[in-house]
C-alpha cells in the first residue's frame, strides 16, 4: 500500500512530463512576491481579490505586480477576470493541491533493495 500513503516523490519517479509540468508551478512559486501574491489571494475574503487590493502590499510598481500574477496566471495556479476597471484574481484548487500533494505526505523515505 506504499502507493497510497506516499507523496509521488516517494511512491516512483515522475515521468518526465509530470516533473515538467510541476517544475513550472514550482518555478511561478519562487518568487517571494509571487507567494506572497498567491497566499494574498487564496487568504483574501471572498476567495477572490482585486488587483487593487494586492498592489499596496508591496514597494513595486505596478507593471511590476502584472508581471507577478501574469506569471501566476500562465502557470495554471490564479485565474483572473475583468470587471470594469479592475481585474479579479482566485486561486485554481486544483493546481495549487498539486503542488502540496507533490511532498505530502511524505511519511517515510523510499526503500531502496
Amino acid at each position: 500500500m506504499a502507493g497510497t500513503c506516499c507523496s509521488p516523490i516517494a511512491r516512483e519517479p515522475l515521468s518526465e512530463t509530470d516533473a515538467a509540468e510541476l517544475a513550472a508551478l514550482l518555478k511561478a512559486v519562487a518568487d517571494p512576491v509571487r507567494l506572497r501574491l498567491l497566499s494574498m489571494i487564496g487568504s483574501h475574503p471572498g476567495g477572490e481579490a482585486c488587483v487593487c487590493d494586492l498592489t499596496d502590499a508591496f514597494e513595486l510598481t505596478a507593471p511590476t505586480i502584472s508581471h507577478h500574477l501574469k506569471v501566476l496566471r500562465t502557470a495554471g495556479l490564479i485565474g483572473s477576470e475583468r470587471r470594469g476597471t479592475w481585474v479579479y484574481y482566485w486561486i485554481i484548487p486544483q493546481q495549487v493541491a498539486r503542488l502540496g500533494e507533490l511532498f505530502t505526505p511524505l511519511a517515510e523515505p523510499a526503500v531502496t533493495g
